[in-house]
């Protein structure tokens, strides 16, 4: 038994007098999307059916049935369409087909049918700020003279002084500048163009009606094949301040020292929310309540609600917890912002702790040394991360997360307790950020490598065809012991765990409970709170601490409460009632 931490909470904290009023009131559950968990599938690395070495749309359909398991609503599928894949399929060259490597767009329409067979929604990744430069609106601009209608629909300035240096100083997300000059059809310098990511991916110019025709034409294309919404890919950047003024803070928009975020002239502006209310006013024409979700890097929390104003999105990708440390002063003190933040507008809160551009929160919280390098991407160089001391906090914190009131976000592989590959040479890595920064920065491929399905098959089971290419990512060696068959038949696996955990918060609809936080464990290392019926306890402190009575329903590992203690790196439910 680790060593006893000196609280004293025990039965009583199962007496409501214990607990501060909700902080957070139940929703009439009647919004399919106000309590919804919605599972990311990143298609190249989720299951290859061809033999190609790629994922594809037919493998995601044919794992549908495993997705349905984990009780979710929906699946979000990051980029599909026909694009170059210089940056995953985020720069985009065609918005209304998909590409070869993943299918055609009867097997797109053959997943929606399978999901809609299985009650889970598909919802498409939009990427409305930039488009591929292999675009065909982005190629005539190139041809077309400047001043012309097809250079409007994108962002081209003439340089400074002489034309030789960029419009201003802004840079790019991947690293260094903002702006590329091209070279006109004579021969001879022309204007420069401006892209907040990759040189190939030019921004659109949103303050051009053309453009948004474009893109209101995008949406209807898709909501007549049957998708359930739209997580809608750095909807913060679309509309930039008139005359685009230079910028000294970080490149993102995050707030830095001297620089409050919400001062970026290419981020966040108030003409986004214009566009924001016709989207939402078209997907209502629509039945069966599609959504649209933004992925929006917005600080501080009372600013992000804005976006999710009743007319406006449904769901704004909650940050400020996605990146929270393990400590419970943090994690109470961002659940509580954010739930005051956004009950404020009518809104949901939405709970996410990995995705594809993040190192996986079991590699992040096992860190020992502080953040990953240059805040992404963890290399055989660096500091590597305690695997067992990272997915006892994974499954600890993820069981906290499920018991949430608001809607959640999965990331593909997290059910399994996946890490990062934190020992990819180099000569592996396909992220520009990589490139671009002439690996300063490792980019976001550890957590992008193909999932394992089956222990003893050739890369895992990801591809199951004879003599077929390895996966497009190299896949650690270790990752046999992940692998979704094995877990399968594990009752003590972190698959085993989500499955039974989240059907728990479905059949006590913990997603449309509320949420009061405990009076005696506020200044501890517990954190405590009660939903519903449901008491959460969650150690993030070095000692055991006492349980009070009642039946654990849930519990991150199986030796997480053992003779009526708490282990550190866990957490349990506890039912108060008793029957």
């Amino acid at each position: 038994m680790p060593e006893i931490a000196p609280v004293l909470h025990g039965d009583k904290l199962t007496s409501t007098d214990s607990f501060h009023p909700p902080l957070h009131a139940p929703s009439d559950g009647d919004q399919w999307w106000r309590s919804s968990v919605i599972y990311q599938v990143y298609p190249r690395s989720f299951r290859d059916s061809n033999g190609d070495g790629m994922g594809d749309l037919p493998g995601v359909t044919s794992e549908l049935g495993h997705l349905a398991e984990l009780s979710i609503d929906a699946v979000w599928l990051s980029p599909f369409y026909t694009s170059p894949q210089r940056d995953g399929g985020y720069d985009v060259a065609d918005y209304c087909d998909v590409d070869p490597l993943f299918g055609t767009l009867t097997d797109f329409d053959a997943l929606v049918e399978r999901a809609d067979q299985l009650g889970i929604r598909v919802i498409v990744d939009l990427v409305p700020n930039h488009c591929s430069s292999e675009h065909a609106l982005f190629q005539a601009a190139l041809a077309a003279p400047a001043g012309s209608a097809e250079r409007a629909m994108f962002v081209f300035r003439n340089g400074r002084g002489d034309g030789s240096e960029p419009p201003n100083n802004w840079q790019s997300h991947f690293g260094g500048p903002a702006w590329t000059r091209i070279t006109d059809a004579d021969g001879a310098a022309g204007q420069w163009y401006l892209h907040l990511f990759d040189s190939s991916q030019p921004d659109f110019n949103w303050d051009n009606t053309d453009v948004r025709a474009e893109f209101e034409r995008i949406l209807r294309f898709w909501l007549d094949r049957g998708v359930g919404g739209f997580r809608v890919d750095v909807a913060h950047a679309l509309v930039k301040a008139e005359g685009l003024p230079d910028w000294h803070g970080r490149a993102d928009g995050g707030s830095s020292e001297g620089y409050p975020g919400w001062e970026a002239p290419m981020f966040g502006q108030e003409e986004v929310h214009t566009i924001y209310r016709r989207w939402r006013s078209i997907l209502a024409e629509y039945d069966g309540e599609r959504i649209l979700c933004a992925e929006a890097s917005i600080d501080p929390l009372p600013r992000l609600s804005s976006w999710v104003r009743p007319d406006e999105m449904h769901q704004a990708f909650n940050f400020a917890y996605l990146h929270h440390p393990w400590s419970a002063h943090c994690l109470r003190d961002v659940v509580s912002s954010s739930l005051l933040a956004f009950d404020a507008v009518g809104a949901p809160t939405t709970w996410v702790l990995s995705n594809h551009d993040v190192v996986r929160h079991t590699s992040r919280f096992g860190l020992t040394a502080g953040a990953p390098r240059g805040g992404d991407g963890i290399g055989q160089a660096d500091a590597q991360p305690d695997i067992r001391t990272g997915l006892a906090r994974a499954r600890a914190a993820s069981l906290a997360m499920f018991a949430l009131p608001g809607g959640i976000y999965l990331y593909q592989g997290e059910e399994l307790g996946l890490p990062d590959h934190t020992a990819m040479p180099d000569d592996a890595r396909q992220d520009p950020t990589f490139t671009r920064t002439g690996g300063e920065r490792l980019g976001r491929d550890g957590c992008r490598v193909p999932l394992p399905w089956r222990a003893d098959a050739p890369s895992f089971g990801f591809v199951e065809a004879e003599g077929a290419p390895a996966p497009w990512l190299p896949q650690p060696e270790q990752w046999a012991e992940y692998a979704r068959d094995v877990q399968s038949a594990d009752a003590d696996s972190t698959l085993s765990l989500y499955r039974t955990a989240l059907q728990l918060r479905r059949d006590l609809r913990l997603g449309a409970g509320s949420l009061s936080w405990s009076r005696d464990l506020e200044q501890t290392d517990v954190v405590a709170f009660l939903n519903g019926e449901v008491l959460v306890l969650l150690n993030m402190g070095e000692f055991a601490v006492p349980l009070p009575s009642g039946s654990v329903i849930a519990a991150s590992t199986p030796d997480a409460a053992v003779d009526g203690f708490l282990a550190p790196d866990a957490c349990v439910w506890i039912m108060t009632r008793s029957d």
